[in-house]
């Protein structure tokens, strides 16, 4: 990850970093909260100056309101525009003391430093003189710099958090882990949570780059302090840099900042934070391990919560989530439902991957997820927005997962992550779907998981066609890889100690998910084979259809179609030639043509399956037989040459689409984003997987940072005379001195946001491009067998059937009732989960 700079006023360059915040339902909070919006607020997004750095009383009514620009509303006067190398000049001028620091254990640096004053005041009295509250809570924020890998975090060892020291129980732990995201998104994100555990609050108590401008943020509420890291303790290198604070600021997106006002009800209450900043990139899971192996081990939390930076939870989304573990003993992870964030007014819906993208996610949230809530195994808990019970995943189950970790790959061997092969890298592409398989296999016991419709989180979503198949990329290969290894490994769910009700539904759950396996193993061939069944159905005159070419008539239609055909082969061949050898930021053009053609042969063959359904029950283009009763009638209608089976399959696609949202009481999508998804439904086997599975050596999350870690000072110990104690010597500077940088911070981190313009690329490691052929190879040509077994003229003594005709009504049956059963399948589990959520809404405990 990023190096950390020393005594600068800025961040480290990008590091995997994570932000842990407690809630403590034993303490007392403050009474009376209620529920307001973001308008409703904005009488609280203020700072004031100079009062808000000095010490006065922060509900002075002299405070001045200040927009983000440093401008004041009352005086007009500009603030000065900060320079950060004037602080730093001027602090090396002035000589400090200095104090002695004592190490914990002869080994442990852990320093409490001093807040700025405007911080210190920002706390209402009512906590700062409480019982259950500490002296050093409020007014310091404590450091310690942990030279140990996670495991090694423990008591024994020296290393402790505030909440362990105060002896307080935590009832839940919130992890955002952050790469390099802007502030904006950051303070979403954390402005978010800090709304959430009010609300959580009043359940409990009812009567009452890191970037740079990121740092920035965190130093506003008072989470993070610079100049106060250090390199390394005698020589051993610090690998994550620990900030503890208990605050009541936070940050809006808007760069707006939220502070007590008075005994207002709507006030933040004081949240116990941890900020760990690592000093090198060792990526998301290595974040997690931190989370789950070093601090929960201390903390011991009922519920964990994971949210990346950027994802926004909506209102009272976490208490929702922690509700779900509250009312049911045995559940063991849970999920929101992540919506894509639409912009103002909804006006990101115009750009169709945008549009896409948030009907796609709808219709997992509507159909997916709540089929698989109704077995108890939820493939895959976004790890954007999710939660676990933390004794559930103890154990194998995150032994499994962190087998990821790179930090690991020495001690594990060839079960680390440079040992696995190709296959099992890419499977640690999704390793939140690893842990949800060993949370439900866990031996002796019967965890579950669930999906919770009442918690909601909004996230961005790629807006280009290169960053999008770049995630995708990822998305496709780890699900695909992690699906096999469920399946591989099911006989584990055996050992468990679920119910045989639950294993007989886990058992239907396998066989659904095998064949929607196979089903997009072969999708590249269905889809080609549907598009050219419907074009020759409609286009090419015949007798089923009394010799009528439509849309262009007999003689241009069948010209019309041939010449999309050959267009269509010859788009999908060049999708493999541009994933095989070139990047999709550099080939930006070729690709959106492609998304743009695609489209255009979708919306084509929408246009002729609806016009087939229309013409076959007007009579107009194919006729029913009604003269030989019902079987004759079906017999007619379920032809290959009908329109009834068409019917059936867009009845079973697009209507329970319709159908389910309605019954949901979300139909929005339907109308602001269905028209990309349907126009664009062949580009995401026709682009997306092919670009997938043509890079399946290519294992990285195309993220960038240098891992070198750039100068900080290092803490060397001394001994006094005739004495064992260790100490160091450190800077002690004034509380004028805190302030005055504080200010400076302050300025840059309420300062509009520009968002810089950024050209990522992304090195690809062709170590296993030999594997990645032969399985780009195996996958074509099963799909071009599967082709020509249908089509092909000379290949009749190898099927059942004698023409290619009749071997290509069959298949298109299949395909259309495989589509239709397991649609149906769908819509069944999503009416239970509605009937079980209406149901446990009136006998849940609150």
């Amino acid at each position: 990850m990023g190096p950390v700079r020393p005594n600068s006023t800025h961040s480290p360059q990008p590091s995997r970093s994570s932000f842990y915040s407690h809630t403590n339902p034993s303490r007392t909070q403050t009474p009376g909260l209620s529920d307001r919006d973001e308008q409703e607020q904005s009488s609280l997004l203020r700072h004031n100056h100079p009062s808000i750095y000095g010490v006065e009383d922060p509900k002075s009514e002299t405070a001045e309101v200040y927009d983000a620009t440093g401008m004041s509303d009352t005086s007009g006067i500009k603030l000065d525009t900060f320079q950060p190398q004037s602080i730093s000049n001027r602090s090396g001028l002035r000589r400090y003391g200095t104090r002695k620091i004592n190490l914990v254990q002869g080994s442990v640096l852990s320093v409490d430093y001093p807040v700025p004053s405007a911080i210190q005041n920002a706390i209402q009295p009512e906590y700062r003189e409480a019982e259950e509250a500490f002296s050093e809570e409020f007014t310091h924020m404590r450091y310690t710099a942990a030279t140990c890998d996670p495991d090694e975090f423990t008591l024994r060892n020296g290393y402790n958090l505030r909440p362990a020291i105060y002896n307080r129980h935590t009832e839940l732990l919130i992890a955002i882990t952050y790469y390099n995201e802007d502030k904006v998104l950051t303070a979403r994100t954390l402005h978010g949570v800090m709304q959430n555990v009010r609300d959580i609050v009043n359940l409990k108590n009812p009567n009452s780059g890191t970037r740079e401008n990121t740092l920035d943020v965190l130093a506003t509420i008072g989470i993070y302090q610079d100049g106060v890291m250090k390199k390394d303790v005698d020589g051993r290198e610090t690998v994550a840099h620990i900030f503890e604070y208990t605050t009541q600021l936070s940050v809006t997106a808007n760069q707006q900042l939220v502070r007590p006002q008075g005994n207002d009800p709507s006030n933040l209450p004081p949240v116990q934070m941890i900020f760990c900043l690592k000093q090198k990139n060792s990526k998301k899971i290595n974040s997690h391990r931190w989370l789950f192996n070093a601090f929960s081990r201390i903390l011991n939390p009922e519920v964990c919560i994971l949210i990346d930076a950027g994802t926004k939870p909506g209102k009272k989304s976490l208490l929702a989530l922690w509700e779900s573990f509250y009312n049911d003993k045995n559940l063991g992870g849970s999920c929101g439902e992540i919506h894509a964030m639409l912009g103002k007014g909804w006006r990101k819906v115009l750009n169709p991957l945008v549009a896409s993208q948030n009907f796609e996610y709808k219709i997992s949230n509507i159909l997916d997820k709540p089929l698989e809530s109704s077995f108890g195994y939820v493939s895959v808990l976004p790890g954007a927005f999710s939660a676990y019970r933390y004794r559930a995943i103890m154990g194998r189950p995150l032994e499994q997962y962190f087998h990821g970790d790179h930090t690991l790959s020495k001690r594990l061997g060839k079960k680390g992550i440079e040992g696995m092969n190709i296959f099992k890298k890419n499977m640690f592409l999704a390793e939140d779907r690893i842990l949800c398989f060993e949370l439900v296999a866990k031996a002796g016991y019967k965890w579950h998981l669930s999906y919770v419709k009442a918690s909601k989180g909004e996230t961005d979503v790629p807006e280009g066609s290169a960053e999008f198949i770049g995630q995708r990329r990822r998305w496709l290969n780890g699900s695909f890889a992690a699906g096999l290894y469920a399946m591989m490994h099911f006989g584990r769910i055996y050992r468990s100690g679920h119910s045989f009700v639950r294993m007989f539904f886990l058992h239907i759950q396998m066989v659904y998910n095998f064949c929607q396996l196979i089903m997009t193993w072969f999708s590249l061939a269905s889809y080609w084979l549907t598009s050219s069944v419907i074009m020759d159905l409609v286009g090419t005159p015949a007798t089923a259809n009394k010799n009528k070419g439509w849309p262009f008539g007999n003689d241009a239609s069948p010209i019309v179609n041939t010449l999309l055909k050959y267009g269509y082969i010859f788009c999908l061949m060049l999708q493999f030639i541009l994933a095989l050898g070139n990047r999709p930021k550099g080939t930006r053009l070729p690709y959106t043509l492609s998304f743009l053609y695609f489209s255009i042969v979708q919306i084509y063959v929408l246009i002729l399956s609806f016009y087939l359904v229309a013409n076959a029950f007007t009579g107009g283009l194919m006729d029913f037989d009604f003269n030989h009763g019902a079987s004759g009638f079906f017999s007619s209608f379920f032809a290959s040459d009908s329109g009834g089976i068409v019917l059936i399959a867009l009845i079973s696609t697009y209507g329970i689409y319709v159908i389910a949202s309605v019954l949901y009481g979300d139909p929005w999508h339907i109308l602001t984003s269905s028209w990309a998804y349907f126009f664009g439904m062949t580009t995401s086997i026709n682009i997306l997987m092919v670009y997938a599975f043509c890079n399946w050596h290519d294992v990285s999350w195309g993220t960038k940072g240098s891992d070198k870690a750039e100068a900080l000072p290092s803490a060397q110990t001394k001994k006094e005379d005739g004495s064992k104690q260790q100490f160091i010597e450190e800077v002690d500077k004034p509380q004028a001195d805190i302030d005055s940088q504080f200010e400076a911070t302050v300025k840059r981190a309420l300062t509009p946001w520009v968002e810089p313009e950024e050209d990522e690329s992304t090195s690809l490691d062709d170590s296993y491009k030999n594997f990645r052929t032969m399985l780009v190879l195996l996958w074509v040509f099963s799909n071009l067998l599967v082709c020509l077994l249908i089509t092909g003229t000379g290949v009749s003594s190898m099927c059942l059937t004698n023409t290619s005709t009749t071997r290509t009504s069959w298949y298109f049956r299949v395909i259309l009732w495989a589509t239709a059963g397991l649609s149906f399948f769908r819509f069944l589990g999503s009416l239970y989960f509605l009937g079980k959520s209406g149901i446990m809404c009136c006998v849940s405990r609150r």
